[in-house]
């Protein structure tokens, strides 16, 4: 067995992340499997050293695809990022999620599986299957509580039913084939190369554009901020030392509603990229039609990867927000690129199936 891991969707915001990091310290050499769909961009790898990456363009539906990377490369393991992953892509086009979430999964598992099976005994003990997943799988949160590894999982979108999948999948396969896994289920990521439909990027670019900055509802939506950088840390952590077919919730203790994130970006933009006419980018603020099946809370509990695996998150929400925006002032161009032909910053899920 080599000193090879296999990435599925590596180029995208938490995969290329996971990839730059592998990839800046001595270690195994990356496979990256990417079917290089509106949120995969290789601009994201740019920095990263051609001998220790190699790019596939592919599916993980592609079972002889998937084989054949396995055969050739013989990785000791296999990160599984690849996934559609915004909800309201998910109200319009659920299809598509189940396609790629849930069948790719399955897909993806089962290639695994043969190429595991017939490994030799001592690389049969070594070799591990990481899947990285959604706290949205567990539904949603009152005021109090939060997310643990045991709690039962209740999706209420399209991404997070095909999400539920893929870990119920992914678990099934552990106690019915003893395939040595792991699964993580995490908060929501910011940081650098984010796509722009997600809620950071979205609102920063909009208010250093002077756009309007839709909020849904009330924005007393509340969400648990994780920083990418402390994500693919946490993710490491499980793979290195993690307990076979366990579960670990990572987060980043950093709980914030929606409103108080768009009021943070509005506060550094107008510390940072002050507007040439002296407006607020807090004018900017436009409260528009909620989201179908709005979650209204969620927040993970990770103290079993603390106690278990001695991880916490390390960078504080004030810091990976700065640097967060900071990037995106200094990056225009890499957002220009990163951007497809059918996606401007306009708003997702409206879709006309959806009736009140």
């Amino acid at each position: 067995m080599s000193e090879t891991i296999l990435v599925t969707g590596g180029a995208g915001f938490i995969g290329g992340c996971f990839v730059r990091q592998v990839c800046q310290r001595p270690g195994p050499r990356v496979v990256n499997l990417d079917k290089l769909t509106y949120a995969g961009n290789l601009d994201s790898l740019a920095e990263v050293s051609a001998d220790r990456l190699k790019f596939v363009r592919g599916d993980i539906c592609d079972f002889d695809l998937v084989a054949a990377l396995l055969a050739e490369h013989q990785p000791r393991a296999v990160i599984h990022f690849a996934a559609e992953s915004h909800v309201d892509r998910s109200i319009d086009s659920p299809l598509a999620f189940v396609q790629t979430n849930v069948l790719g999964t399955a897909t993806l598992l089962e290639a695994v599986r043969r190429y595991w099976v017939a490994l030799p005994s001592s690389e049969v003990k070594t070799f591990r299957f990481h899947h990285v997943s959604t706290d949205e799988v567990f539904g949603s949160l009152g005021d109090t509580g939060a997310f643990t590894e045991t709690t039962p999982y209740a999706p209420r979108s399209p991404y997070s039913a095909s999400k539920a999948g893929s870990d119920h999948l992914v678990r099934a396969y552990h106690e019915t084939y003893r395939l040595p896994t792991l699964i993580t289920n995490c908060s929501n990521n910011y940081g650098p190369y984010q796509f722009p439909e997600k809620l950071i990027p979205l609102v920063t670019l909009n208010a250093l554009e002077g756009r309007e900055l839709p909020v849904y509802g009330d924005g007393k939506n509340v969400r648990d901020w994780l920083f990418v950088e402390d994500h693919v840390d946490a993710i490491l952590t499980v793979l290195e030392r993690g307990r076979l077919g366990e579960t670990y919730n990572i987060g980043g203790d950093s709980e914030r509603t929606n409103i108080e994130i768009v009021r943070c970006i509005c506060d550094l933009v107008d510390e940072l990229h002050p507007s040439k006419d002296g407006r607020s980018a807090h004018e900017l603020i436009r409260f528009v039609k909620d989201r179908p099946g709005h979650d209204h809370r969620y927040a993970i509990d990770f103290s079993k990867i603390e106690a278990e695996l001695g991880w916490r998150p390390k960078t504080s929400f004030s810091d990976g927000m700065r640097q967060t925006v900071k990037w995106y002032l200094t990056h225009r161009e890499w957002v220009g690129r990163v951007q497809s032909g059918d996606y401007r910053r306009e708003r997702l899920g409206l879709s006309a199936a959806v009736v009140d």
